[in-house]
């Protein structure tokens, strides 16, 4: 312990401290833990291309078991990296970086989307479906592209932009195209979320020029500026997904990962007190719009940087965001990928789990999202033990979102524990349906000692969360000489609880 803590200090004082450590090592009730798992490339999963089905699904079981240990509760899973799919009855072919070939399906034929949904399910985290809505190649070898590519079917959507082709996001058809794609998925899959990351226009790249003059040419619809034209067919697109996700599912969720920083403070006085490139003059994304007009259901802006980065501190960013939420939930995305790297501030896990700390004292940011992976599951400098052990020790339900639905569940019935050889069984009956007439999705399982108070609102007394229809839970961790009391309550899709069951004293 430093010297420094010996000092005398006022009651205030002393008690924002201990606070302060509390809250570093005690998790949340409520709070999204979420992980990319990026495909592009094979950066994350699978490992390589080419790998048999067998191969493909033992990697993606080890993958997400590794981060139900670490606590996560949701992943941002890549099924769409460049106008191709991870999924087949889509009008975009496979995807090469499943089997080395694009429009080859993997063999023995299976649906990865729908196995990583299923397996996402039985550890009881969400699956959102991470599209790419504006890349429609990754390397500009045509070669490597069928002949039923979108870029070849309708070669007068796309620029070259860096050796890539992009999507016009001026043109009206590339628009409802790209909404075609994201709704087959929300009407065909048992997806949690829709999520965007932050590639909308493109990264300005010296000696580069967008080739969109005479689409703004037919489209401007009365713009005078063309860099505003830009902002509004993101913000068509943006917005009229929003509509119609919730239309075809009012309980999926739709969120966007925008570039850290919206504006400079020397830029707009409304922007934050940094200075570096931006997503509004830059890629032409005006994310702060979509949270104030409640076109998303979340931000989740990458903030990749550290506590002591002169011109993007982590801090003054997480400040900014969090007095931008608009009543919407604010999820922080932390770079990972920069444990171990050369900047010395990462060069240890402390930099991470300070960041959780820091931003679960504010009220209106309400978890976290990590880029990527594989940044998690090597473990450096024991990141993957810091979440399992300390921050993420005790499981969390995702936020709520009252827009969407704010009825939760009646309470299960008749709650009953029988002794095993294995442990104590627990059994329950389902509730009736919601007064909004929802059905129950899933139950949450919760142990006391015997002489504890039944109190719903810490987490380190759920014991068990289950995203399925389940009735029954053996408690193998109880001690056969300790006596316990157990509830259980209702979850809906949208993670509202229910009250408690009756109490089971065991």
């Amino acid at each position: 312990m430093k010297l420094q803590f010996f000092i005398p200090l006022t009651l205030a004082t002393f008690f924002s401290f201990f606070v302060s450590l509390a809250q570093d090592s005690l998790s949340l009730k409520r709070e999204f833990r979420g992980v990319w798992v990026a495909t592009v490339a094979n950066i994350d999963w699978p490992s390589r291309q080419g790998l048999s089905t067998q191969q493909q699904k033992n990697e993606l079981i080890k993958l997400l078991n590794t981060h139900q240990k670490q606590g996560i509760n949701a992943i941002m899973f890549q099924v769409r990296p460049a106008a191709d799919a991870f999924y087949p009855n889509c009008d975009e072919p496979w995807s090469q970086y499943l089997t080395g070939t694009q429009g080859q399906c993997p063999m023995p034929f299976y649906d990865p989307l729908q196995f990583a949904i299923t397996e996402c399910h039985k550890r009881n985290i969400e699956f959102h479906a991470w599209f790419n809505p504006y890349r429609a190649s990754f390397d500009g070898n045509d070669a490597k592209i069928t002949a039923n590519h979108i870029t070849k079917l309708k070669p007068d959507w796309f620029f070259m932009y860096e050796g890539k082709k992009l999507f016009n996001p001026g043109l009206p058809e590339v628009r409802a195209y790209i909404l075609k794609i994201i709704l087959n998925v929300v009407d065909n899959y048992d997806i949690d979320g829709v999520h965007f990351d932050d590639y909308f226009y493109p990264y300005i790249i010296k000696g580069q020029t967008l080739k969109d003059t005479e689409t703004f040419i037919l489209y401007n619809n009365g713009i005078a500026d063309i860099k505003d034209w830009r902002r509004q067919n993101v913000d068509t697109l943006i917005h009229s997904l929003n509509d119609s996700i919730h239309a075809h599912k009012n309980y999926v969720k739709f969120g966007v990962s925008p570039f850290g920083i919206w504006k400079n403070k020397a830029q707009d006085p409304e922007g934050s007190d940094t200075r570096g490139g931006n997503s509004y003059y830059e890629i032409y994304a005006d994310s702060r719009k979509w949270i104030k007009n409640g076109w998303v259901d979340y931000l989740n802006p990458q903030l990749y940087w550290s506590f002591t980065t002169k011109a993007a501190p982590f801090a003054n960013l997480a400040n900014w965001w969090g007095n931008n939420t608009y009543g919407r939930n604010m999820y922080i995305g932390h770079g990972a990928y920069r444990i171990a790297s050369k900047d010395a501030s990462w060069h240890n896990a402390t930099q991470l789990g300070k960041q959780i700390a820091y931003i679960r004292q504010n009220e209106n940011i309400h978890g976290s999202v990590f880029f990527s992976s594989k940044s998690l599951t090597k473990n450096p400098f024991g990141i993957s033990d810091t979440l399992s052990n300390n921050y993420y020790k005790y499981p969390a339900l995702p936020p709520l979102m009252p827009w969407l639905d704010s009825i939760p569940p009646y309470a299960p019935n008749n709650l009953q524990a029988t002794f095993t050889p294995q442990g104590t069984l627990l059994t329950w009956l389902p509730p009736p349906l919601a007064a909004d007439k929802q059905a129950t999705y899933g139950y949450v399982v919760y142990r006391f000692a015997n002489d504890e108070m039944v109190d719903l609102d810490y987490n380190e007394n759920i014991k068990a969360i289950f995203y399925s229809p389940t009735l029954s839970w053996l408690d193998v961790s109880a001690n056969p000489k300790e006596k316990y009391k157990y509830v259980v309550t209702a979850l809906d899709r949208l993670k509202n609880e229910s009250k408690a069951s009756n109490i089971v004293f065991f």
